[in-house]
């Protein structure tokens, strides 16, 4: 059904006359609590869960593309790398978290073992962080659906949750 339908419900998160260069995207991974096996791992939180990528449009705060989940005990750098997600990346500014370094993205600045953050590093953090919030609020909007909070799918039925509730977030946000 969603593989029907799921085209005809898609948005177009592109304002007309933007150019790819001026479009901010978020990127960030969350955990999902899984009961299939073969999907998760055992991760921080002790359950088995699943790692998901999500790519969010900073202004709009549409879910702009979902990965395939990876074992919860993945690494967001590493789950970044291996997701594909890079490609629908192309021109685009893409923001991430202190778990994305040497992936290509922009990340805050770190401190550095006796050397503080200079007073410009920390208004970037700042700004960083205010932005990245966007994301961890979409999150919170997505696990209101009892789906995700334990999903029991099994297979790829994780994925294509996934998929769903970021069209009905999209929905949402569009009516």
């Amino acid at each position: 059904m969603i593989q029907r339908l799921g085209p005809l419900l898609a948005l177009e998160p592109v304002r007309a006359g933007t150019d790819a260069t001026d479009r901010l995207w978020i990127v960030d991974g969350t955990l999902v609590p899984v009961r299939d096996r073969n999907v998760g791992a055992s991760s921080r939180d002790y359950r088995f869960s699943a790692n998901v990528q999500v790519i969010v449009d900073a202004e709009t705060r549409l879910v702009m593309a979902a990965a395939r989940p990876v074992p919860g005990n993945t690494a967001d750098a590493k789950a970044w790398r291996d997701s594909g997600l890079a490609d629908h990346c192309e021109g685009v500014t893409v923001l991430g978290d202190g778990a994305y370094i040497n992936t290509g993205l922009i990340v805050p600045h770190r401190k550095r073992p006796g050397r503080p953050l200079l007073k410009g590093e920390e208004e970037d953090n700042a700004q960083h962080r205010k932005v990245r919030a966007r994301v961890e609020h979409t999150f919170s909007r997505m696990k209101d659906y009892k789906i995700l909070r334990d999903c029991r799918q099994r297979g790829d039925g994780l994925h294509h949750a996934v998929q769903a509730v970021a069209r009905m977030h999209n929905l949402a946000l569009a009516a």
